[in-house]
């Protein structure tokens, strides 16, 4: 069964940094394009970044560009988002799916790490 294990979140300040963490099991991780997503409270659930399979491509949504970068590392099953020059709105559940699980239902997601950025 698909694993989506998110870490990494916590309490920053403003202008600071986090490193986010997703390790996935159950599939050929290599084969799969992954994405982070964010869920801020009361809102929808948004997609943050994407990177293809290989690592060589890489998309991200307007209100990060500049700031948040997506890597994975295949031979881990890890997919990371840094986030820098953190800002409030950045608070949020964040987190990783391929794009086939982020519409398979509620049961193809993680748990999500809370990342809270406030002064």
């Amino acid at each position: 069964q698909v694993q989506l294990v998110e870490s990494g979140g916590g309490l920053v300040q403003p202008g600071g940094s986090l490193r986010l963490s997703c390790a996935a099991s159950g599939f050929t991780f290599s084969n799969y394009a992954m994405n982070w997503y964010r869920q801020a409270p009361g809102k929808e659930r948004e997609l943050v970044a994407t990177i293809t399979s290989t690592g060589g491509s890489t998309h991200y949504a307007d209100f990060v560009e500049g700031r948040f970068t997506i890597s994975r590392d295949n031979a881990k099953n890890t997919v990371y988002l840094q986030m820098n020059s953190l800002k409030p709105e950045d608070t949020a559940v964040y987190y990783c799916n391929t794009p086939a699980g982020a519409v398979a239902g509620p049961r193809s997601w993680g748990q999500g790490t809370q990342v809270t950025v406030s002064s």
